[in-house]
This record gives structure tokens, sequence and C-alpha cells, in this order.
């Protein structure tokens, strides 16, 4: 792997996990974040200093030739990315989901091809070793035949958490479009699709029961239903011919097979998710050596807000 000079762009609790990968990988970057305190933290905990005061103020330690992660707050992802943008950063590693709506996704679409930059979305689930071996089992049992999944939040510690109200109120982009974007890369994008939406929460107005069904471009057929009122988590069902999968929780593979309906778990290889954070050392790693296949790129997104905004209600 080549020893890349590498901007690391926040000082929050993601930042951290990529710091621990970048460290094991033996690369060399710098990390920029914005207060005292958060940098503090950072230093105690990962052992690399932080450059306070955001892009700015650090103009100097930046140059073009760098490539970024960046691994800030949502509602800081997207100006963030336009400043790299506009400096002639040209390869990028954001933060799940790049933006807090479809307008700014639109405008770090726009500068990007203007800027002939490459700009990739960590959505760190495509790369679970629990997903990668429900890759390999389904492809061996002929393919996906449908998927059921569900992506309720646990809405009484949300409404408590200390965070900007639009990121509360776009709380289906900002959180659970981990696991719609982890179906629908899984299974195919969606050719058709109907959406059912009731309800509302104080901080979460525009929607709060979820139901769909479609079909996927692979002809994959799915379904979903989520009620944030009510007690539930995150879980995907993979039926294929032969067996049925299922991520709950998303880390974990367990099996019901035709043949005893019995559910079992599935023992595979975690030695990577164990050590690091789940995903995000085989995510880093592909970013660094451009194998970027597995990522969502800005395209796709732009065409998954618009899959999100249908089941959120989202206008």
């Amino acid at each position: 792997m080549r020893n890349y000079r590498i901007l690391l762009l926040g000082s929050g609790k993601m930042a951290e996990k990529y710091a621990e990968v970048l460290n094991e990988l033996k690369q060399n970057f710098v990390v920029i974040g914005r207060g005292k305190h958060s940098a503090k933290k950072f230093k105690e905990r990962t052992g690399c200093g932080v450059k306070i005061g955001g892009l700015k103020a650090n103009i100097n330690n930046i140059d073009s030739k760098m490539i970024a992660i960046v691994a800030v707050s949502v509602d800081q992802l997207f100006s963030t990315t336009i400043d790299l943008l506009n400096i002639g950063i040209r390869r990028i590693l954001l933060e799940k989901p790049g933006a807090i709506n479809l307008k700014e996704i639109k405008l770090i679409n726009k500068l990007a091809k203007k800027k002939r930059a490459k700009i990739l979305i960590a959505y760190n689930r495509r790369f679970y070793q629990s997903v990668e071996t429900i890759k390999k089992l389904s492809i061996k049992d002929g393919g996906i035949l449908s998927v059921n999944f569900e992506f309720t939040e646990r809405s009484h510690l949300i409404k408590h958490l200390k965070i900007k109200k639009k990121i509360k109120e776009n709380w289906l982009i900002a959180n659970s479009s981990h696991v719609i974007d982890l179906v629908f890369h899984l299974c195919g994008k969606p050719k058709k699709i109907n959406t059912l939406s009731e309800g509302k929460l104080s901080w979460h107005k525009r929607s709060s029961i979820f139901c769909g069904s479609g079909i996927t471009k692979k002809n994959v057929l799915f379904s979903y239903f989520s009620n944030w009122n009510s007690p539930g988590n995150w879980k995907i069902e993979f039926m294929t011919k032969k067996n049925r999968y299922i991520l709950n929780p998303l880390e974990k593979l367990k099996l019901i097979q035709s043949s005893n309906f019995k559910e079992k778990m599935i023992k595979f290889s975690s030695d990577i998710d164990s050590r690091f954070k789940e995903g995000v050392f085989n995510q880093t790693k592909n970013f660094l050596n451009r194998n970027d296949t597995i990522f969502c790129t800005l395209k796709e997104q732009e065409e998954n807000f618009k899959i999100f905004y249908k089941i959120a209600n989202y206008s």
C-alpha cells in the first residue's frame, strides 16, 4: 500500500475510529478539528494531535494532492465537503449519509463533477464481515429472491440526544438510511416501490410509522415495516431457494434452513470487526487502495435520497 498524505476532518468519535485504522495501517495523516475540548479527548484516546480551528484556519497544512476522510457531524458534512472541493481535494471518503437533504447532495455532486473529484459515501455496513459472508452464501444458493427489513429507531433515546434539530427532523436519512442502503446494495435498487407512512413524533413530525414494498432491478421482491412509536430494532431477512439469512443485529448472521426450520448462528472470521469499529477497517483499506466497487457513489446517493424521501414522507 502506498503511503498517502491524508486529511482526517473531525475529532469526534467517528474520527477516532478512522484514526485507529490509519495508525494500524501506518498511514501518514493530519487531523483537523474545530474545538479544543473534542481535540483534547481525541488526543487522549488516539495519541494523535489535532489542529483546531477548522479547515480555513489550517489552509497552510493542506495541498491539493492530499486525499481526505470527512468524519464531522452530519450537519457539517456538506459545508466541509464543499470547502475541500474548492481547495482542490479530488479524492474524498465522505461519512454517511453525505449530507442532510437532497439539495445538499445535488450541490456536492454538481461541484464534484466540475472539479473532477471522486467522492465515496462511507456506509461502513457494506463492509461488515457478516455482509461479506452473506454475499458468498447467497450466491451459492442461487441468489436472493426476496428481502424483508425493519429500521425501527429507539425514539425514547433519540428525543433526548443533544444534537441539532434538523438532524432529528431528517433522522431517516441521518441514521436509518444505513439499513436501507445495505438492503438495496445487496438486492439492487428499486425499479418499483410503494410507500405508506403515518404518525409523528415530537422530534420527527412528518412520519413515525413506515410500511412499503416493491421490486428491485435484480427482480428481488422487498417489503419493510418500521414503527418508531413502538419498541424495535434494525433487522434484515434475506430469502433464497434454500435458506433464510437474518442480520439481527447487523453484525451477526443467523440461518434458518428449510430442512429443519431451526435458527442457528453462522460462524465467520470476525477478527477485524472485533478489533476495530465494524466495517471501518476494510472500508478504509479499500478507499486507500482505490478499490471503489463496493462503495456508494455520489450519483448513487443522489438517487438513494429520492427513495429515502418517499419512504419518510419528506418533501
